[in-house]
């Protein structure tokens, strides 16, 4: 695991609240185990012996949403990654356990179940839907603490950016809060993923 990655996950683990943005894939807290591994191996930057491990410490990290004083997500999804199919029965020589298209149903039906949390929001942000500040960006988190200022970061291909003075990080949440303006209502969207769920 990278040092940049750890740093973050070390970040997670003691957050109150995250808002996330991704526009492409479904935020890793709320994947699911078969979705994780086609993705991860998709990439091709982690080794297939090594994909197993990595996939069982994000499921290990999406476990904050379930404990007993669990993790605030406030999650806006671009509907590219309702769409996205991942890839099918082998990846990069490594057979999956199930093939693209049950993976992709899969994983929205989960994201449609944790979406009914009472800790968890989803949004869908469409591509009809107007204009916002986070169009050039591929994903963004801010991370909330109870007792120390809040976080922002962004991820990079081979590391990753911690905002941590506080302009930048009002700019981060100004254009969280735009997203969610922005975005589908959370009941439009549980509407939508189910839709997505049942025709995928």
């Amino acid at each position: 695991m990278p040092d940049w990655f750890r740093t973050y996950v070390g970040l997670e683990g003691l957050a109150d609240e995250a808002f996330v943005f991704e526009s492409m894939v479904i935020p890793g807290l709320l994947q699911t185990e078969e979705y994780a591994q086609a993705l991860t191996l998709g990439t091709g930057f982690v080794r297939p012996d090594h994909a197993e491990r990595f996939v069982s410490f994000r499921q290990a990290r999406a476990r904050r949403l379930t404990d007993d004083e669990p993790l605030t997500l406030h999650a806006v999804i671009g509907e590219a990654a309702l769409r996205l199919r991942v890839n099918g029965d082998k990846t990069r020589g490594v057979q999956l356990r199930v093939n693209g298209d049950e993976t992709r149903r899969g994983q929205l039906r989960h994201l449609a179940a944790m979406s009914e949390l009472p800790n968890v929001t989803v949004q869908v942000l469409r591509p009809q839907d107007r204009s916002h500040p986070a169009t050039p960006v591929g994903k963004f988190v801010v991370l909330d603490f109870a007792h120390v200022p809040p976080i922002a970061y962004t991820e990079l291909l081979d590391g990753a950016t911690y905002v941590q003075d506080a302009d930048g990080v009002r700019t981060h949440s100004m254009v969280s809060d735009n997203l969610r303006q922005v975005a589908l209502s959370p009941a439009e969207s549980h509407a939508l993923i189910r839709e997505y769920a049942a025709g995928a």
